[in-house]
């Protein structure tokens, strides 16, 4: 089975953890390896480097080759400009194609994954994969969800909607498919947590390359000409020209929207289990998923906190000691060029920030 790792989020709702020159999914923001290089050995072990694909901007493709140095250097896919994930899929895709028998493409499975999340339970993880390429591989599906078991009502999340149990594979119950719901309100998520009707959506699912196209050419056909002229150019003098002429002139338009949402049910299935997956989008959301009680603080570098819970600090400069007193729910994050201290229901402003920063004097931070 070939892997293919999404890496080109610009990560800014984590500055200034995360910065534009490198995003969060290339820094050791929890532990001492990256999320990318984490997402990397997950897999490899099972499935082999070569086989394991990149797709980020091109702006990181030099990163992700000294960060991952075993992978051949034509499995990093660079995008020529930020299009949303159905551009940056279909592009994927196509180069899956052009390395891939014709007669396979609609047989041999192909996983989905995300460069930038954490999971504390890798055996669970594979166990699942696993399970997945099987359920492609035995045509019992054209594709299969791979959802987190939810450990609580997260509204900020995606759920799956799961189907009537409809058999096991590796002494686990996979699903029928219902539907998809992007952070649904707080009330809901309750609800579908406590009814067990609901997974958290991972993102990461297993299909083929065949079926993933012909949904492009049904559901996007303009997008698909558009990937169409690229793919056949890929290997050829005139592949970059062709890229970037037509690449940043295709749709703006999420994978889901583009192409999950009118998945038939009839084609999909959903496997879960406790993988210890989280998507730390945010601050808080990274010390949430590093210790979620909310008495406890999640500190890294020199630092002393006195009479303060729930808050994350995090300090860069060896040479300086941060000290937090008497604060509740506070991202406190220093870093050798820049300092935020931020209520955790603020949040959502630091992503404006940032955006706020471009084209000022002060871009640089961004």
């Amino acid at each position: 089975m070939k892997i293919i790792i999404f890496a080109g989020g610009s990560g800014r709702r984590l500055w200034p953890l995360s910065r534009k020159v490198s995003p969060k999914q290339f820094e050791p923001i929890i532990g001492e390896k990256s999320t990318l290089r984490l997402a990397v050995d997950r897999v490899a072990p099972v499935y082999g480097a070569e086989n394991i694909f990149i797709s980020t901007n091109e702006n990181y493709v030099d990163i992700i080759r000294n960060q991952l140095p075993e992978l051949p250097a034509n499995n990093v896919i660079g995008e020529p400009a930020r299009r949303d994930l159905a551009a940056a899929v279909g592009l994927a895709m196509a180069h899956l194609a052009q390395a891939t028998p014709a007669d396979v493409l609609d047989t041999e499975p192909v996983a989905i994954l995300w460069g930038d999340n954490y999971m504390d339970q890798v055996d669970v993880f594979r166990r699942v994969l696993d399970g997945a390429e099987k359920l492609i591989a035995s045509q019992k599906a054209k594709i299969v969800f791979m959802g987190e078991t939810p450990r609580f009502a997260n509204d900020q999340l995606g759920w799956i909607g799961l189907g009537e149990a409809q058999g096991s594979i590796n002494g686990r119950a996979y699903y029928g498919f219902k539907s998809l719901r992007y952070r649904p309100p707080l009330a809901e998520c309750q609800q579908m947590f406590a009814e067990n009707t609901h997974v958290w959506n991972t993102g990461y699912f297993v299909t083929t390359i065949g079926f993933v196209r012909k949904q492009y050419q049904q559901l996007q056909p303009n997008m698909w000409a558009g990937l169409k002229e690229i793919e056949q150019t890929i290997g050829q003098p005139n592949y970059q020209e062709t890229l970037h002429r037509v690449y940043p002139n295709l749709d703006v338009i999420s994978f889901d929207d583009a192409i999950l949402h009118d998945v038939a049910p009839d084609d999909a299935l959903v496997l879960h289990g406790e993988m210890g997956w989280s998507d730390p989008g945010t601050l808080y959301a990274l010390k949430e998923a590093i210790n979620p009680d909310l008495n406890a603080n999640v500190t890294k570098g020199k630092v002393v906190t006195e009479q303060s819970a729930d808050c994350l600090v995090y300090n860069y400069e060896a040479d300086k000691l941060v000290t937090v007193i008497g604060l509740e729910g506070m991202i406190v994050v220093n870093t050798e060029d820049a300092i935020l201290v931020v209520h955790k229901d603020n949040i959502p402003l630091v992503k404006k920030v940032v955006n706020d920063l471009e084209g000022t004097d002060l871009e640089a931070y961004s």
